[in-house]
């Protein structure tokens, strides 16, 4: 009699389970500290001209 459905390897359900609760907190903190370097590029940029007549005028005929 063959049984079907045994693992041979020695790999378990749950043991699969905590490599992929590993890989996706791995995923996680690697996006995190993605979106923490965009938002500190994004801090260095100047905000405001320092002439505020820069761009108060706009010519809209063509």
């Amino acid at each position: 009699m063959e049984l079907q459905g045994v693992n041979t390897s020695g790999t378990t359900g749950a043991s699969l389970e905590v490599k992929a609760l590993q890989l996706a907190k791995s995923d996680q903190e690697i996006k995190g500290q993605a979106t923490l370097q965009l938002l500190e590029s994004a801090a260095d940029v100047p905000k405001v001209s320092s002439n505020p007549a820069i761009g108060s005028n706009v010519n809209t005929t063509a």
